[in-house]
């Protein structure tokens, strides 16, 4: 059963089981690294019948990187990339949302990293509404943008033999969202 879009005015929390925040950046200018981070929280509050009038934020472990190679994992977290132990947290925090279409939508907001916050639009796809087994109204929500990691001082990288980079200035952090509302 779904619901229409004034119904789902509310708010909601992150299913952290069937959510993903993940990332995908370029390695030696070849090939292209992909990982996610297993700890985050988020909230936000969805207004149906006036879509930007809603908001959210998300608080994401900087330490639960996982590209799946722990060498790798354990250099993302030192001040060379992330600095976790100094920036436990990397967040973001919504201050407009646009309606770009009925399922296409614009999320404004300012994304910290270290100790650097910048502007950022992301662009989401609403992707339906259901009520699950538990009675449990869920909303879902994909979305990616693309950041210059260099923007937020994550600069560490070192040239390769032929020319080029180890890693790559671009990194697209992706968004596969399940919300449930709360009571």
């Amino acid at each position: 059963m779904t619901v229409s879009l004034p119904e789902l005015t509310g708010d909601y929390v992150l299913d952290l089981a069937h959510s993903r925040i993940g990332f995908v950046a370029r390695h030696a200018m070849v090939t292209k690294v992909r990982g996610a981070f297993g700890q985050f929280e988020g909230t936000a509050h969805l207004d149906g019948a006036d879509p930007t009038r809603s908001t959210g934020q998300v608080v994401i472990k900087a330490e639960s990187i996982d590209s799946g190679v722990e060498q790798r994992d354990q250099h993302l977290r030192t001040n060379d990339f992330l600095d976790a132990p100094n920036f436990p947290d990397i967040t973001f925090r919504s201050t407009s949302v646009e309606a770009k279409s009925d399922t296409d939508y614009r999320v404004t907001g300012d994304l910290t990293i270290k100790d650097t916050t910048r502007p950022v639009a992301i662009d989401f796809e609403y992707t339906g509404n259901a009520v699950d087994p538990y009675g449990n109204l869920r909303v879902g929500l994909e979305g990616s943008v693309t950041i210059s990691r260099k923007e937020f001082g994550v600069t560490w990288n070192a040239a390769l033999e032929g020319g080029g980079v180890l890693v790559g200035d671009k990194v697209v952090l992706e968004f596969d969202i399940s919300a449930i509302k709360q009571s």
